[in-house]
């Protein structure tokens, strides 16, 4: 750790946006962490975030990284703008807790993957699903059978932000939606070979004339090395509607349901048993104090995901993107 107290870790947050202000909820009820410095280019947006508690705004992350003696910073930016700050704070020794995904391209992820390595600094990447505690239940719930199918569902309403519905930005529901369940598919059966997918030209959430190029609607379906089959179902809804955000998981002596925000449960049978748990901490507050943690024990590998598991989860989105781009099935990595 570059600075700060090894009881109190002093905590910068770079973008104050609204994944930025859950990380202060989980912060501001840890102990043993404190929000110290909070950057966006809208100052004033960062004033709100670090309202109460003292941290000192910055409108340039650079000078935040200039003028503060952190223990970690968050990096909460769209994922186009994530490898400047990432790669400066990981050579100069700063851990960081880097929003998913780990950037909008393959290009920057290397680089950012690259940075962490030379350095051996603490860098994870907030697939929190990665964390999640049941997810650490299945192995052996698991052993001994055959995985051969997955069914992931992530439907119902979303923010809205300018950068999400414009697809070389953001990477619409793809990228910020659909990865969060590409990530969970890799956790859960292993890596994935080839990619196929398709999208709806229905416009589910978004009212005449307002701008973006994204899909609202959209499956994509990944053949994964082992042979089994997953597929991931995300629908952009207007607000107030319900949602549904959970994955199916089809073994040959188990049918479970890995039902997730908001609720954290993993039910069904198996081997003829009924299966019944509950998670015991929300998975983004898991993942965060795994981060502190592998933090004060300096240990790369401590993480819930690392940026190389990150980059390979992209790879993946990648190869969807240009499935949705060509109508054919791309493998992953050879392009």
């Amino acid at each position: 750790m570059r600075g700060g107290s090894l009881s109190i870790v002093r905590v910068g947050i770079v973008g104050a946006g609204w994944i930025a202000q859950e990380h202060r909820r989980v912060l501001d009820a840890m102990a043993d962490a404190e929000l110290a410095a909070v950057c966006d280019i809208d100052l004033g947006r960062a004033g709100t975030l670090a309202a109460g508690t003292g941290a000192r705004t910055y409108s340039d992350w650079r000078d935040l990284l200039d003028r503060e003696d952190l223990g970690a910073l968050f990096v909460c930016t769209p994922p186009r703008s994530h490898r400047d700050p990432a790669v400066a704070a990981l050579s100069q020794g700063l851990p960081i807790y880097l929003e998913k995904p780990i950037a909008r391209t393959l290009e920057d992820a290397a680089e950012i993957v690259a940075a962490a390595r030379g350095t051996g600094t603490v860098c994870a990447v907030g697939y929190q699903w990665h964390a999640l505690d049941l997810l650490g239940e299945l192995p052996g719930l698991l052993a001994g059978q055959q995985i051969g199918l997955l069914v992931g569902t992530n439907i119902g309403p979303t923010q809205s932000r300018p950068w999400l519905t414009d697809m070389r930005a953001g990477g619409g529901n793809l990228l910020e939606r659909g990865s969060h369940h590409i990530d969970l598919a890799r956790a859960v059966a292993g890596e994935v070979a080839a990619v196929q997918a398709a999208a709806s030209r229905v416009r589910l959430a978004r009212g005449a004339g307002e701008a973006g190029d994204i899909d609202d609607a959209l499956t994509i379906m990944l053949e994964l090395a082992s042979g089994a089959l997953a597929t991931v179902v995300v629908a952009w809804t207007r607000p107030g509607q319900p949602g549904t955000y959970g994955m199916d998981i089809i073994a040959s002596e188990a049918t479970l349901r890995l039902a997730l925000d908001p609720d954290f449960t993993l039910s069904g049978v198996n081997r003829g048993e009924p299966v019944t748990r509950r998670a015991a901490t929300h998975p983004f507050e898991r993942s965060v104090r795994r981060f502190l943690d592998a933090v004060r024990d300096r240990d790369p590998a401590a993480v819930a995901c690392t940026p190389p598991d990150a980059t390979a989860t992209l790879a993946v989105a990648v190869a969807a993107e240009r499935a949705l781009q060509t109508s054919r099935a791309v493998q992953v990595g050879t392009f």
